[in-house]
């Protein structure tokens, strides 16, 4: 039976995540105390204790989901119990793909958590000198969204930037092409218009300084090319098949639409019976409920998540 894990993006974080975890397993509080030397600073402490502002900044969410993901990971990987749960491929959402990497083996943990944290200063400075937004579309088709796109730009940038699952697709933009789109949703028959709490039009090009301080950052890391565990390129659907591709793939990530529903499509049509998200919420779930109802994740976010599993519960 083929296994994919699958590791969440910025949005999953919530204060608290992981304490649970690393006061149960002295494997996944060492996987904090690394990452404290790592960063420079008190990662662990934000990850647990907050505040929700400093937590939720991009420039500190991207690092702390990524790192209670690792966490989880390693219990699995330490645990009897799960110690024979391999995957056959990984997938992660925007960037839950360093995660992915890092799981299958193509970059190390202290490589991936220092290109994480360049990612979200990068993407936070490139923010800052751009008034962007993104909004959550639910309820469309992707032919509507970009009839709606068409009409909300009056001349300013706004696309289709994640597909996440039927029926929810995020646009990213301008504030105003943004503020535009809200407002004319209803009218092409949407549910609802969400505005996503984010610092800038991530996943468009008013992020390509930030793409070209990544890609530098990247071309300085050891990548290895993938292994025997694939990973499933956000961008494309495709699977990487060279260190090269890894850093062109994640480059491009940042300025290109993120193809999610694409992927989990890709690896259900490859075979894939068995997923597991690893990391903070559940938000893969439920992208997974709408994109296959009959198929099952496996969540593992949380103690209680876990112990389940390790214990053989």
């Amino acid at each position: 039976m083929k296994t994919a894990f699958l590791f969440p993006g910025q949005g999953a974080q919530t204060v608290g995540m992981g304490a649970d975890v690393a006061g149960a397993f002295p494997v996944a509080a060492e996987m904090f105390e690394r990452a404290n030397d790592i960063v420079g600073f008190d990662l662990r402490k934000v990850c647990f204790a907050g505040p929700a502002e400093r937590l939720n900044s991009t420039t500190m969410s991207q690092p702390a989901i990524f790192v209670t993901s690792a966490a989880l990971l390693e219990v699995l990987r330490s645990s009897s119990a799960t110690a024979g749960l391999k995957p056959d491929v990984t997938a992660g959402l925007s960037m839950g793909e360093y995660t992915a990497l890092y799981a299958a083996g193509a970059v190390a943990f202290e490589d991936a958590l220092r290109l994480v944290k360049k990612r979200g200063e990068a993407m936070q400075a490139a923010a800052d000198t751009t008034q962007g937004s993104m909004v959550s579309i639910l309820g469309l088709e992707e032919d509507k969204v970009r009839q709606l796109c068409d009409e909300a730009s009056d001349g300013e940038l706004i696309d289709p930037v994640n597909f996440n699952c039927p029926g929810q697709i995020v646009v990213s933009g301008t504030v105003g092409a943004c503020e535009r789109a809200e407002r004319l949703a209803e009218k092409y028959g949407a549910m609802k218009a969400i505005r996503l709490e984010v610092a800038g039009a991530f996943h468009t090009r008013l992020m390509s300084r930030a793409a070209e301080a990544l890609q530098n950052a990247l071309r300085q890391s050891r990548i290895s090319p993938p292994g025997p565990v694939k990973t499933i390129v956000n961008i494309t659907a495709e699977y990487y098949v060279s260190a090269d591709g890894i850093i062109d793939g994640l480059t491009r990530q940042l300025t290109s639409p993120i193809l999610w529903q694409k992927c989990m499509e890709r690896l259900l049509a490859d075979g894939v019976e068995q997923f597991y998200e690893i990391g903070p919420g559940r938000v893969l779930t439920g992208l997974m409920k709408r994109i296959s109802r009959k198929t099952k994740v496996t969540n593992v976010s949380d103690l209680t998540s876990l112990k389940g599993l390790v214990e053989g519960a």
